[in-house]
């Protein structure tokens, strides 16, 4: 039992299945990632010993029935699958965590485990494999980090060379650094180490935390192939590793650096994969790391969105999608909560869209992988305090994104797979709150439609019937210039916005109307003219800015010219670009919704 007490580059890899192909984040920039690794030749007689089952059932769980078992599994759509899976907790008490761990969870306010951890914890702490499958927001990152605790508590100290006990790896630095932020909390609480280590960051301080020895480190897998080559760190300790975002990870083109730092672990350790989605290259990888796995998915096993949100198709073309995203962005500032996260599919698309926006006066910056670690960190960090409420990103930068309040995603432009559609618009109800999708699908993501029409009928959405249409005009062969006077607002009566079709005559679906939120005006922007970002189309590193994010502007005001309550004094950002800002939507105006809504969709 262990005491408690004081104990870069880039390598562009071919996608396995859909997304982004703009390549991890980290890694060697030229040659092959992990060449000077060499595969360990384990011998499980010579290692020592280690203990990874620690789960004693608390006595409500063995009274709990199998019928009682039965009856929560299905309330909480939770499917099990292998051998020997325990009996789901219902209660934090019943999963028997160290008082310290508690105590934090109580300071939380958290009311009861969600059902990734009622399945998932004890089948961790059980030291058995495992898969968890289940949406963004679920909870998943507390459904392995308090195992883990556990599990480090029961392994003898770390001695000076030692390597890390938990090794977590993500795709990306964002995914990772909110993963340290939460085992930094409980870390501490318990008197352990953690430490998070990703490219485009100085390499000293990481190097450093490692030296001295932490029990937990988080890292992405080009920057910790990096410190393996370079002997800054090893694996020799790891008993207890885990693949965050396993599908997002194969998809970036991880999987080489994947098995080469697989190859430095133990064969005997504790196991535990996480992804939003289970195709078959998921699969694979599952049957090659792990042994005996008990599989848990939480919805439904086909490919499925969360059902707390709303989501919403408009077919159209890509000429019209600008007008489009300003109709739909009056609407949406005119909400009380109005966070958004505008998805496009390139890095140029991204600067374009966001300088555009900003012309006009709207509170958008913009984040893809070209941009500066420091960018990307102030830029989000204004996103989640409300300063900038629209942001502008492709699907590598936004990976990973944990913003509780994001109530709008926009798919301005349709992402290559289904798979990374429910990535984005889960960055959206994250937990158990709401929100709403948009997505503007051209007949150019024709290849995709039948799939988006089975997440959306999984979701019990509404379907476009202009979608059904696109199927039809494939079936028989109807010309591209058919399709252009079908799909766009022209000769044939097509809607250019979400709300022209409020007063037409619907004859299809028994589904009711839903309007789109409450109609009270936010009020809360300046309609004083104001000066415009800078090259970089967030106004980082603009006039003003010296040490620190913010240091030498107004109190309260942003980098892009914002003041911070959105009426007061506007920051004056001398660069020639002065506009009025954009004119913003009388109130009540008709819903953007353009076809009907479920019923049991209500603002």
């Amino acid at each position: 039992m262990r005491d408690k007490g004081n104990s870069a580059g880039r390598k562009f890899g071919a996608p396995r299945f859909g997304g982004s192909r703009a390549g991890p984040l980290s890694g060697k920039k030229f040659g092959n990632p992990g060449e000077k690794l060499t595969k360990k030749k384990w011998n499980l007689d010579e290692l020592p010993k280690f203990e990874k089952n620690f789960y004693q059932e608390h006595p409500d769980v063995v009274r709990r029935t199998a019928q009682e078992v039965e009856q929560y599994r299905s309330s909480k759509e939770v499917t099990v699958r292998g051998h020997n899976c325990p009996k789901p907790i219902i209660n934090f008490y019943e999963a028997n965590f160290p008082a310290n761990v508690m105590e934090v969870i109580q300071r939380q306010n958290f009311t009861e485990p969600t059902a990734i951890q009622a399945q998932g914890w004890p089948v961790a702490l059980s030291g058995l494999d495992m898969v968890g499958v289940a949406q963004t927001g679920s909870g998943k990152t507390l459904s392995y980090l308090l195992p883990a605790i556990v599990h480090i508590n029961h392994q003898p100290f770390l001695e000076r060379g030692d390597g890390p006990i938990c090794l977590v790896l993500a795709p990306t630095r964002e995914l990772a650094q909110q993963v340290q932020q939460v085992a930094a909390e409980y870390s501490r609480a318990c008197r352990l180490k953690s430490t998070c280590i990703y490219g485009g960051a100085p390499k000293g301080p990481q190097i450093r935390d490692l030296e001295r020895g932490v029990e937990i480190c988080i890292a992405t897998p080009g920057r910790l192939i990096d410190f393996l080559e370079a002997g800054k760190t090893n694996l020799r300790r790891c008993t207890y590793l885990v693949l965050d975002e396993a599908d997002r990870m194969l998809d970036m083109g991880f999987e080489p650096q994947i098995r080469k730092i697989v190859d430095q672990i133990r064969p005997d350790r504790q196991t535990l994969m996480w992804s939003a989605t289970w195709p078959k290259e998921v699969r694979q990888l599952a049957e090659d790391f792990l042994k005996e796995y008990v599989h848990i998915n939480i919805g439904a096993l086909e490919l499925s969105a969360n059902h707390n949100i709303l989501q919403i198709v408009d077919v159209c073309h890509d000429v019209e999608k600008d007008d489009k995203l300003i109709r739909l962005m009056e609407e949406i500032m005119s909400e009380k909560e109005n966070k958004t996260i505008v998805f496009v599919e390139t890095k140029r698309r991204c600067d374009d869209l966001t300088r555009k926006m900003r012309r006009d006066g709207w509170p958008a910056m913009g984040i893809h992988g070209d941009k500066s670690q420091q960018e990307r960190d102030w830029v989000l960090n204004e996103f989640k305090h409300g300063k900038a409420p629209i942001l502008i990103a492709t699907d590598v930068a936004s990976r990973g994104l944990d913003v509780e309040d994001v109530k709008f995603v926009i798919n301005y432009d349709y992402p290559n797979s289904s798979e990374d559609y429910i990535h984005r618009i889960g960055r959206t109800a994250r937990s158990t709150k709401t929100g709403t999708a948009y997505t503007f699908f051209t007949p150019n993501n024709i290849k995709q439609v039948n799939d988006l029409i089975s997440v959306l009928r999984e979701a019990n959405q509404a379907i476009n019937p202009k979608l059904l249409q696109l199927i039809e005009d494939r079936g028989s062969g109807r010309s591209r210039g058919d399709r252009r006077d079908r799909y766009s607002a022209g000769k044939r009566g097509g809607f250019s916005s979400f709300r022209e079709r409020e007063n037409f005559e619907r004859t299809y679906g028994a589904l009711g109307k839903r309007d789109f939120g409450a109609k009270a005006q936010n009020g809360a922007y300046s309609t004083q003219s104001f000066s415009n970002g800078t090259p970089f189309g967030n106004g980082f590193a603009a006039a003003g800015m010296q040490a620190g994010f913010r240091a030498g502007n107004p109190a309260g005001a942003y980098q892009n010219g914002y003041d911070q309550q959105y009426g007061s004094n506007i920051a004056n950002m001398h660069n020639g670009m002065n506009q009025q800002q954009y004119a913003y939507p009388a109130t009540g105006a008709a819903p953007m919704i353009g076809y009907p809504m479920p019923a049991s969709y209500s603002q």
